[in-house]
């Protein structure tokens, strides 16, 4: 079997090197009846690598049992891995076969392999090792002739350093090691990866297809993939369905991936967003900092206009905001006297973290110390906010000046 025949068989996608190496690799390892650890981040199709293992190798003709680990409760996976006799635990009505004795001449896929129980894996070390198992509720070991292929998206080696796995287990696995590569290290596929995804979906749900014009496709190979080939083709098979019978441009693709034009700010929340949630936290934040700063501005150029110079309201906003050294606002950061947000001397110095705390003890200060108004000005949630507060210790050191 030669690689575009694999890749027909099996639908693996792609002619960048990482996938031709991973192709050539299954190629070599395949006919040899050894055990295979399939790596890589989560949605880069391991699933598809072991089925490829197991068509180009001599077990071919037999089952491809596909088990996830990671979905079994720990009380049953045993009985789902071995099997189990009549009257082994409560409702074990009947003798059961489990997945290895099903896969029996075959091959078995354990993904997620990172996630068996400890005990468990004494008896999967037993089957790898001499082709024996024992039923939950039996006393006799049954024999088994299976291919293990096992898959994980965790650092297993790690793992065995916390002692949740073990690592006779880890070493007999690890023989031979795949590396499924992620989406960001083989860019080049994405255009194939597209027009598959987007024939497969048009064809079996009869929408018409116009394609991507290329410069759409430009703009999703620089997007970061974190969920990988599963998150593209939710996106694609997404798009389609919304841009029903349209040519896919990339301003479809900027409003469907929340991609701001130049010079405009995109305000529509929630949205699909690649950043952590601590960075959307300070972006909102340093929005609401600006706005605040404009609407202080504001109120003191209207109560100027009017003449109004026996309010007390003034005075309090001209000490808070003021460039003057007795400010009790240390190392105030936020420029009030020119069109710069950040004072040039603060650059080089100043971080996310001074940011986000002026704003919100500024604005807990605005607000004398209202929780609930505060995380509402700043756009995000009360319990946020107090964690905020705990992080900053900002509780004790917020005054409220009485105006």
């Amino acid at each position: 079997m030669d690689i575009n025949l694999l890749q027909q068989k099996t639908g693996i996608v792609g002619n960048s090197d990482a996938i031709s190496q991973v192709l050539e690799m299954i190629l070599q390892v395949a006919p040899v009846n050894i055990s295979v650890l399939v790596t890589g981040e989560s949605g880069t199709g391991k699933e598809k690598i072991a089925k490829a293992l197991h068509l180009a190798s001599k077990r071919s003709n037999q089952k491809l049992i596909t088990v996830n680990c990671g979905a079994i409760p720990e009380g049953i996976i045993e009985s789902e891995l071995f099997g189990h006799k009549k009257g082994a635990y409560t409702d074990a009505r009947g003798d059961r076969k489990g997945y290895f004795e099903t896969a029996n001449k075959g091959t078995i896929f354990l993904d997620e392999i990172g996630e068996t129980p400890i005990d468990t894996q004494v008896k999967l070390l037993r089957v790898i090792e001499n082709g024996e198992f024992t039923p939950v509720g039996e006393s006799n070991h049954m024999k088994t002739d299976v291919r293990i292929i096992a898959a994980t998206n965790k650092d297993l080696s790690d793992l065995v350093d916390k002692k949740l796995f073990r690592k006779d287990l880890f070493y007999r696995l690890k023989t031979v090691t795949i590396n499924s590569p992620a989406l960001r290290d083989r860019l080049e596929d994405i255009s194939l990866l597209v027009e598959r995804f987007a024939l497969e979906f048009t064809r079996s749900n009869d929408i018409s297809y116009r394609g991507f014009m290329p410069e759409a496709i430009k703009i999703l190979k620089k997007q970061e993939w974190n969920g990988n080939i599963r998150e593209l083709k939710n996106f694609v098979e997404s798009i389609l369905v919304l841009e029903k019978g349209q040519r896919i441009s990339p301003d479809m693709i900027k409003m469907h991936l929340n991609i701001s034009k130049p010079g405009k700010e995109n305000k529509s929340l929630p949205v699909l967003s690649y950043h952590s949630n601590d960075y959307a936290e300070r972006e909102l934040i340093l929005r609401q900092l600006f706005l605040l700063k404009q609407d202080v501005e504001f109120i003191k150029q209207a109560l100027t206009s009017q003449n109004i110079s026996d309010l007390k309201l003034l005075p309090s906003f001209e000490s808070e905001y003021s460039h003057n050294k007795s400010s009790k606002i240390d190392n105030l950061k936020i420029d009030q006297e020119d069109d710069q947000f950040i004072k040039n001397r603060s650059i080089g110095d100043i971080t996310m973290e001074d940011l986000e705390k002026e704003a919100i003890e500024r604005t807990l200060k605005f607000y004398k110390n209202n929780r609930r108004a505060t995380a509402k000005s700043l756009e995000i949630s009360e319990r946020t906010l107090y964690r905020k507060i705990d992080q900053y210790g900002l509780d004790r050191k917020i005054k409220i000046e009485k105006f």
